[in-house]
């Protein structure tokens, strides 16, 4: 039995999301939480940075290899048709959207804006700071987990409109 472009490209998507989400979850729900019991507010920020470093890795490789497994089905079974159908198949449109956040935050504004700009806000508010971050982190793991379902659920015939 021999395993085909699409099959190899549909595991590469699922493992990358599965890896990526993953991250983002146990940053969300585990490791802010953990740095904001262990550490004084001014120390919060380095405390989060120091160990999320490692993980902005794994995010920036995963996304890669998500957005280019998920262009390579889509180029592969023809399905840009989908981006233009409406409501049906709006889950693509989420899935294409919540990528280009990611990526945009992963590869752009992180390493070039907010870390400089967090840096500076910490030293007036730490505390303020280190809220927004965990807010932020909260709106970006639900927006996830809204885009995982509605794939999963669309792409087994479970949103038709």
């Amino acid at each position: 039995m021999e395993l085909n472009d699409f099959a190899l490209a549909r595991a590469i998507h699922v493992l990358a999301v599965l890896l990526w989400i993953g991250g983002v979850a146990f940053v969300t729900t585990t490791l802010l939480p953990a740095c904001r019991a262990l550490a004084e507010p001014d120390q919060r920020i380095a405390l989060f940075e120091t160990l999320e470093h490692r993980f902005a890795w794994q995010a920036r490789i995963t996304t890669v290899a998500a957005g280019a497994s998920g262009f390579w089905m889509a180029h592969r079974l023809d399905l840009w048709w989908r981006f233009a159908a409406g409501a049906e198949w709006w889950w693509m449109h989420t899935m294409v959207g919540l990528w280009g956040v990611f990526t945009l935050m992963l590869f752009v504004l992180e390493p070039f804006v907010l870390r400089r700009w967090f840096a500076e806000q910490a030293q007036r508010d730490p505390e303020r700071v280190f809220a927004r971050i965990e807010r932020m982190h909260r709106v970006l793991l639900a927006l996830s987990l809204a885009t995982v379902a509605g794939a999963v659920a669309g792409s087994h015939g479970g949103w038709g409109f």
